[in-house]
């Protein structure tokens, strides 16, 4: 039914590429978006067309921005003695809105998972190494997801760390095993933070 409306098709089979979207919820999508006024249907393309103009990875830490270095790392507020590494960058934004961490980030893009052929070398581990050697890191809070790869990744960095005489930290369990950060409330991701151990 759909091949004989190119279009629309089209569409629903761009939006299916969505995480967690399959082809009911794009469907359901476009039938939204074909109802709304030209100008909205507009505005959502040139907002896509912004993000992938404008938005790119921090050079230091490996977290999107529109400015390079980003916010956080350009920060002098910020504890350069604190280092918190998370898998992905939506787990800056979790950590960040539980105003419990006031340090650096850095952004693995990924975590250890040689099933799925992701090793070190895909991850932004290398460039983590470097930040940690020029000296002005004194702990580094691995805040890795709570699953196998998470585990694997924190303890795979765990030991790279340990020979550079850095505290090496995880957040507390208080994080529901098999989670994902970016998805987990602000309380819980404060009190896992305040009660981070060494690894």
């Amino acid at each position: 039914m759909l091949d004989s409306i190119p279009s629309f098709a089209r569409l629903v089979a761009e939006l299916s590429k969505f995480p967690g979207v399959g082809t009911k919820t794009a469907t359901r999508l476009a039938f939204f978006l074909l109802r709304q006024p030209d100008v909205e249907a507009a505005a959502l393309a040139s907002a896509i067309v912004d993000l992938k103009r404008n938005t790119r990875f921090c050079s230091v830490c490996f977290h999107i921005t529109e400015q390079d270095p980003c916010t956080l790392c350009a920060d002098p507020a910020r504890d350069g003695s604190l280092l918190c590494v998370v898998e992905e960058p939506q787990a800056v934004l979790a950590v960040e809105r539980s105003r419990s961490f006031r340090g650096r980030y850095h952004v693995l893009h990924g975590a250890l998972s040689p099933l799925d052929g992701i090793g070190p070398n895909e991850l932004k581990i290398a460039p983590l190494l470097e930040r940690l050697k020029q000296g002005e890191i004194r702990e580094v809070l691995v805040a890795t997801n709570f699953t196998v790869e998470g585990d694997a990744t924190a303890l795979y960095l765990a030991r790279l760390i340990h020979p550079l005489e850095i505290r090496v930290t995880r957040l507390a369990y208080g994080i529901p095993m098999g989670s994902e950060l970016e998805y987990v409330d602000e309380a819980t991701v404060h009190r896992a933070v305040e009660g981070r151990r060494d690894l």
